[in-house]
């Protein structure tokens, strides 16, 4: 494992990051302002104040997890005091292909988790598996790519799920719920 030190030193903070983005920047930032965290969770979260984590978040603009994923995160950030830093996934495959999701893909958002001492404590994304079940039903009808059908088929499962993405606020609690627990998970450690 390469010094996560130096990568998160080469990050962009989050202001940086979103002020970058040209795609998906107008939804990120709906889901930044309309996401709240609940009062129920902000005593896990401030527990976890004192702890000194860090996360580097491998995303891109064009990603529409990162567009629904990484505005949670970053309000559940706050709370904690999570300092973050942001790699974009294309300019950074020597540390994305450290965090490769089922050991093949280069699916985003990865957020990675370090302690106080710049050590790797955990990982999580590029979805909640909860989530994941659900976009599966969403595209359970798109055909196989050498279908004619394909690109039409694909291309409303993408603008549904983009849909869901920001607009589900069951998407939200559930993306939310998965987060707080990979983040009480890695407080025990």
């Amino acid at each position: 494992m390469s010094n996560l030190k130096v990568w998160f030193d080469k990050g962009m903070s989050s202001h940086q990051y979103i002020s970058s983005m040209e795609v998906n920047k107008e939804n990120l930032l709906k889901v930044y302002n309309e996401f709240s965290v609940p009062a129920q969770d902000m005593k896990n979260l401030q527990g976890l104040q004192s702890k000194g984590m860090k996360a580097i978040i491998l995303s891109a603009d064009w990603c529409g997890d990162a567009m629904v994923n990484v505005p949670i995160f970053l309000r559940l950030a706050n709370e904690a005091l999570i300092e973050t830093r942001f790699l974009v996934r294309d300019d950074n495959l020597e540390l994305m292909d450290q965090f490769l999701t089922n050991g093949t893909a280069r699916s985003i958002p990865i957020i990675i988790f370090l302690d106080e001492n710049d050590e790797l404590i955990g990982r999580w994304g590029p979805r909640a598996e909860i989530i994941q079940k659900e976009v599966d039903v969403l595209k359970k009808d798109v055909p196989a790519k050498d279908s004619p059908d394909y690109d039409a088929a694909f291309k409303a499962f993408i603008k549904e799920m983009v849909q869901q993405f920001i607009n589900n606020r069951e998407w939200w609690t559930i993306i939310k719920d998965d987060l707080i627990q990979s983040l009480s998970s890695l407080d025990k450690k």
